[in-house]
Order: C-alpha cells, then sequence, then structure tokens
C-alpha cells in the first residue's frame, strides 16, 4: 500500500469528489472503489455554519483520508491563501498543490509550481503537486520539500491516458524513493494498469467515474485495474524482445 508523508493508505487509487449525478451515486462509487484518498476542492466549501456544510458532511462520511486541493487556481498567490483556508477548514497538513498555468491544457505552471511548494512546505505544509513529467522541474519541487510527485498522464478530464510512457519511466527509474502518482488524464481502467505496471504507486482520477453510464461499476473497475497492474509489477514481468521464442519446448521434437 502507499505511504505518503509517513501515513500508509488502504488503496492506491485516489478518487476526487466532482461532476457526480448526485451524492448518493458519489458515495456509491467510492465504496465500490474502496479509494483510499478523496480529493476536495476548497471552493465547494465553507467554514463554520455557512454553505458547503452539506458536502463536508458526505466527504466526511466517506470515511477515507482527505486530500483538500488547489484546484482553479493560476497564480502563487491565490494557491497559498488557498492551502491555508484548506488546512482551516479540514484540519490537515495535506495538500494537493495545483498552480496552472495554461487555460486550454490545464498545464501546471512549473515557475509557480516550485515557488508555491517552497512556500508552503516551509509553512509545515505535506504538499502533493500536481506536475508534469518533466525530470528538471520534479528534481526543483523535491529540493522545496515535496515527499510525493504527481505528474499527469494527460491533461485533465481527456482521458487520453499515458501520453509520455517514456517520461513516465524516466520518473519512476530517478526517483526511486519518492512516492509517485498520475494525476489527471487517465479515461479507462486499462490505463491506471499501466501506470501500476510502471511502478507508480498509486493513481488519481475523477471525470473517468464521476462521468461514466455507471460510475459505481467504473470505479470498481478502476479498483481492479490497479490491483491488477500492481500485482504484474510485482511479480517482475518478462522483458519484451524483438524475436520470436516458441513457448511450446522443441527438444525432442521429431524432425521428418
Amino acid at each position: 500500500m502507499p505511504t505518503f508523508y509517513g501515513t500508509e493508505i488502504a488503496s492506491a487509487l485516489m478518487l476526487g469528489t466532482a461532476q457526480y449525478p448526485s451524492p448518493a451515486i458519489l458515495a456509491d462509487a467510492f465504496r465500490q472503489s474502496n479509494a483510499g484518498i478523496a480529493t476536495v476542492s476548497v471552493r465547494r466549501e465553507a467554514g463554520g455554519e455557512q454553505a458547503g456544510q452539506d458536502f463536508w458532511r458526505l466527504v466526511s462520511d466517506l470515511n477515507v483520508a482527505l486530500l483538500p486541493n488547489t484546484a482553479g487556481c493560476h497564480s502563487v498567490r491565490e494557491a497559498v491563501t488557498t492551502a491555508h483556508m484548506a488546512r482551516e477548514l479540514f484540519d490537515t497538513p495535506w495538500i494537493k498543490l495545483e498552480v496552472i498555468g495554461h487555460a486550454d491544457t490545464l498545464q501546471p505552471d512549473p515557475f509557480g509550481l516550485v515557488e508555491a511548494a517552497r512556500i508552503l512546505t516551509e509553512d509545515g505544509f505535506q504538499v502533493f503537486p500536481y506536475c508534469t513529467e518533466d525530470l528538471v522541474l520534479c528534481d526543483r519541487l523535491v529540493q522545496a520539500g515535496c515527499e510525493v510527485l504527481m505528474p499527469w498522464g494527460a491533461p485533465i478530464g481527456t482521458g487520453l491516458g499515458l501520453n509520455n510512457i517514456y517520461g513516465l519511466r524516466s520518473l519512476r527509474a530517478h526517483f526511486a524513493d519518492i512516492p509517485l502518482v498520475v494525476d489527471a488524464g487517465l479515461g479507462l481502467p486499462s490505463q491506471a494498469a499501466h501506470a501500476m505496471e510502471l511502478g507508480y504507486d498509486a493513481v488519481l482520477l475523477n471525470t473517468a467515474v464521476a462521468q461514466a453510464g455507471d460510475p459505481a461499476a467504473m470505479a470498481r473497475a478502476f479498483a481492479l485495474a490497479i490491483e491488477a497492474g500492481r500485482a504484474a509489477f510485482t511479480s517482475d514481468p518478462m522483458s519484451p524482445r524483438d524475436m520470436a521464442a516458441p513457448s511450446t519446448p522443441v527438444l525432442g521434437k521429431a524432425f521428418l
């Protein structure tokens, strides 16, 4: 099971809480997924007895670890302020850090991301940065104090899967001791299984489940795929070969 900042999580599936047709469907999807972490946008919440308390009660009843995020933030100042709101509201040092740099692709701003990560880690936050698969960026994030990296598979909500297998594999090799999570772009359970086969510790997704025709069934499918992918990685799979190799022994075969 993955361990983030010293906390062991019961499942390698991290699931978002947005875009579900109803609260009941959201709850059912989480039950079927056995997700270990729920991500929550701070912008849907409010403190005290203000608006948003129904949603807060809903996610509390999921009985999973909560990872608030700074979704939709486009500047360092906005992300840092949102993170402080999240810590006060959810009473956790965990924060999924998003600093969006491009409106069409929702690609992270690498410069703002590193700066915000440094500010927040120095203030006691445990940062989960949403980033690209760039080795230099990820190295800067680790230097800034991040102990988890969350590179995208593809742009958020696209369902394109793992667009840069080489880059993701390189990250795994370079950051052998850092927990890695594929965050965003997954559309099918097979894509999640592939991420786990590459040796990633977890995957984070939302749209693929929330917008499926049957979110609960899709959540279950992702749970099974992640389990299969992890088992494949730990079983030391065969390496690809250029030449065919018979699976049936030819020793002892009669030659006519």
